[in-house]
């Protein structure tokens, strides 16, 4: 992502994919929340909910009078989808902008640069996307907070379910970074376990979605079920090539995750009868009230429903504002220990809580399918859901073999 002045002129989405412009306050001390995210890219979709999901949460805490008399203000900047760049951008973010917090990295790898950068700096640092090393030694660090699912708990519980009630004869296909990788990991140990057998894996460069040279080899191998790391755009690209060669009708496909993003811009044809997890989706609105004040916020500000990538920065946002009140100081050290003393929280799905020894966020996910066309009851109603998982801490690794015991 290349640098941008965003407190005075446009965002880099509004000024190139039309997403939403920062929110700043009118006068005054401000508080300022960094959030670096790769909004070019791949990954271009679900950022542009992540930053409509934190631009909801700071709009709803200001119109309630901010946080110890201070509103807050969200500074975005893009991180291209690499290391470096995350890396620069979380520095600036730092240093020039003055952010005392930071919330984002939307891909597992640029994540971990990001938190090298607000380690050094001893600034409160949430990030807001899968990574399983993030709570790990040696990445974990005092003032790092994980609050989205991460690979071990989301394919666990996808992995389990998947090898019960859609077979256990399975071909892996995943991209090669940090995040395929580990969902890879934890999928092929889950199914050895379940008695099932994995009968092939494949790699592929992530942001390279060119599939058909290893598709007639799945085919051929008849497994039961294709289970997928596509993420993002990448997702579309393979999906419309597996229908194209007819495996829809020859086997089961499943991934660890759905995105709504995707699921708009690939539209049912592509996604009925595909099985994934999801840590929110909008219909939770008709029985969990603080998701329907979510939704309704985010509905009525963008006319569309908010995707389970954007509420973790919802989420996130709440967060820091929940650390700065309980701790009354702007204060990274003292917001982190504020939450850890109070670790129950609920802005947007029902209970979650920070684990205190590695700073994971425990939550409930949900087992989706996508639904047939016909059966849509508007233009968002793109998945069923299956069953829920609840939030249990057994789903994850222990702290003692993150390092951090």
């Amino acid at each position: 992502m290349q640098r941008r002045t965003f407190l005075k002129t446009a965002t880099v989405g509004a000024a190139t994919l039309a997403f939403p412009s920062i929110v700043r306050a009118q006068g005054g001390d401000t508080i300022k929340i960094g959030f670096p995210g790769p909004t070019t890219g791949p990954f271009g979709a679900l950022a542009k909910d992540q930053q409509q999901g934190a631009i909801v949460a700071v709009e709803e805490i200001n119109a309630k009078g901010g946080v110890l008399g201070r509103k807050l203000e969200v500074l975005f900047r893009d991180d291209e989808l690499k290391p470096a760049v995350g890396a620069q951008r979380t520095k600036e973010l730092i240093e020039n902008e003055k952010c005392e917090f930071i919330v984002g990295g939307l891909a597992a790898h640029v994540q971990m640069a990001i938190n090298e950068q607000t380690k050094a700096a001893k600034k409160l640092f949430i990030s807001v996307s899968q990574s399983d090393e993030i709570t790990a030694k040696p990445d974990l660090g005092p003032l790092t907070f994980h609050e989205a699912l991460n690979p071990t708990i989301t394919s666990r519980a996808v992995g389990s379910w998947i090898s019960q009630n859609l077979g256990k004869k399975w071909w892996i296909l995943y991209a090669d970074y940090a995040w395929g990788k580990q969902n890879t990991a934890v999928l092929s140990e889950g199914l050895k376990k379940q008695g099932g057998t994995l009968l092939g894996s494949t790699p592929y460069p992530l942001g390279n979605p060119e599939f058909s040279a290893h598709l007639p080899r799945i085919i051929d191998a008849k497994p039961e079920v294709l289970v997928t790391m596509t993420p993002g755009a990448d997702n579309i690209a393979f999906l419309k090539q597996a229908i194209s060669f007819g495996m829809k009708k020859q086997m089961k496909i499943a991934q660890p995750l759905h995105w709504l993003p995707q699921l708009k811009q690939g539209g049912p044809d592509l996604y009925s009868d595909i099985y994934a997890g999801i840590s929110f989706t909008w219909q939770l609105e008709d029985s969990i009230p603080e998701a329907k004040n979510y939704v309704q916020l985010y509905r009525k500000k963008y006319n569309e429903p908010p995707g389970d990538y954007g509420a973790y920065a919802y989420s996130a946002i709440h967060e820091v504002a929940r650390g700065i009140t309980l701790a009354k100081a702007v204060n990274s050290d003292a917001v982190a220990s504020a939450l850890l003393a109070n670790p129950t929280y609920n802005h947007y799905k029902g209970k979650q809580w920070w684990r205190t020894c590695d700073h994971k966020a425990f939550q409930d996910l949900w087992i989706v399918k996508g639904r047939e066309r016909a059966k849509m009851k508007g233009d968002w109603d793109f998945l069923d859901v299956v069953q829920k998982v609840a939030a249990s801490e057994s789903l994850d690794r222990t702290c003692g073999e993150k390092g951090v015991a």
